[in-house]
């Protein structure tokens, strides 16, 4: 009887076994579940970056623009304005800058500030960059040592711009400005001096 039981009680294990290793071969175990759908990621789409307008300067844009120069000892005060509307400020126009220039000494010992010459360099920018500009501008005095921009005089004049390519979108002008101060309020020698100065306008469409 003994025997028996024990050879029953092995049987049993033995079917119990080949039934869990049945199950086990069958189906997914649940702690195993979601297993593939957690390592499968989910790309993001990468953003577009947007299309950025670039401004243009236009330094006219209220009608006048006034700088502060230094050139040595001397201070500069330069105005630029258009007797033309920004509106009108077209690639095909002749569009005319002025401007004006009076300056001071800051040892003012009486000596005289004269402007012996003024040119005019101009470029041209268009959206792909630089194009072709107009030949360079200039004033040279026709007195000697040259005109008195010691205030309360001063020193007026108009550049007129000629046609420039049609894309253009700008045009930045280079101001230079060359002056002789009087070393002694009676002396006939002069010190040189040179002031730069740039102005960017906008080209209407």
């Amino acid at each position: 009887m003994v025997r028996t039981s024990w050879k029953k009680a092995v049987a049993a294990v033995a079917v119990g076994s080949a039934l869990v290793v049945g199950m086990s071969g069958c189906g997914t175990a649940p702690w195993a579940a979601g297993t593939t759908s957690a390592a499968t990621s989910t790309k993001t789409p990468t953003p577009t970056p947007k299309a950025t307008i670039a401004s243009i300067v236009n330094e006219l844009a209220t009608g006048s623009a006034q700088h502060q120069l230094q050139a040595g000892d001397a201070a500069l005060t330069a105005n630029y304005w258009s007797t033309l509307s920004m509106d009108q400020w077209k690639a095909d126009a002749n569009k005319p800058v002025s401007f004006s220039l009076i300056g001071a000494l800051g040892t003012d010992e009486g000596q005289g500030v004269y402007l012996s010459r003024v040119s005019l360099v101009v470029a041209v920018s268009g959206p792909a960059g630089q194009l072709e500009a107009p030949a360079p501008l200039s004033d040279q005095s026709t007195v000697s040592p040259g005109y008195d921009i010691k205030s309360p005089y001063s020193y007026s004049q108009t550049f007129i711009l000629p046609a420039i390519d049609p894309t253009a979108t700008s045009v930045t002008l280079s101001f230079t400005y060359e002056l002789l101060i009087q070393t002694t309020p009676t002396s006939g020698a002069y010190a040189k001096q040179t002031a730069t100065d740039q102005i960017t306008i906008a080209i209407a469409e």
